[in-house]
């Protein structure tokens, strides 16, 4: 067996999409100064790193993060390797090779590279799935998706795709590391935080080879 951790690490050079906060994480108490313990202090965006969108990040009214079924977080997923892609769209989606009935797929493009060389600055140009590419996954019945970089959806067009998979109540990861990983099935473990009332939250999530 063995596991993979496709977590990115929480640093304060990490990127954060644009107008988001910067990671800030700080020791606020320490043993060597005469503090009881070592304490630090984190402050972020809960969109940081990897995380999961809740419905409510793009539909008002609708469902926070604590709500999410951990069913639809836990469970055998596959991972699609498109080393070529520059969007997800339908077309790309029909000659995927995603097996049938498939209900949660992750997606590996060329996005990976910029975790392997750990690139600090957020970049723009990265490959997300188009409204064409949710609908189609919405169609087949998909419960969870992930990807690669900060967004499910393309820079400059972020609501529509979102839309369209949240509003079908499809789980979205977002900021995972799958640069170490090949395309096959496996089984995800994915955790955000339990935060009340929030729009997504930071998780920890890892693959197991099956």
């Amino acid at each position: 067996m063995r596991v993979y951790d496709i977590s990115v690490s929480i640093t304060p050079e990490m990127p954060v999409w644009p107008g988001d906060p910067p990671v800030t994480l700080r020791r606020i108490a320490s043993i060597s100064q005469g503090a009881n313990s070592n304490v630090s202090r984190l402050e972020c965006s809960v969109h940081i790193g990897t995380h999961v969108d809740a419905p409510v990040h793009f539909i008002d009214g609708a469902a926070s993060v604590e709500s999410l079924s951990l069913r639809a977080l836990i469970g055998r997923v596959y991972v699609v390797h498109l080393p070529q892609a520059n969007v997800i769209d339908e077309a790309m989606l029909e000659g995927a090779g995603i097996p049938p009935r498939t209900r949660r797929v992750i997606f590996r493009t060329s996005n990976s590279r910029y975790w392997a060389r750990g690139e600090t600055d957020f970049q723009k140009d990265f490959v997300a799935i188009d409204a064409s590419g949710a609908s189609w996954l919405v169609r087949k019945k998909v419960q969870l998706v992930g990807v690669d970089y900060l967004s499910v959806a393309p820079f400059g067009d972020t609501r529509e795709p979102h839309r369209i998979l949240l509003e079908k109540g499809v789980v979205i990861v977002e900021g995972l590391d799958l640069s170490e990983v090949s395309q096959g099935r496996y089984t995800l473990y994915c955790l955000p935080l339990k935060l009340v009332g929030s729009d997504g939250a930071p998780a920890r999530a890892i693959l197991v080879g099956v």
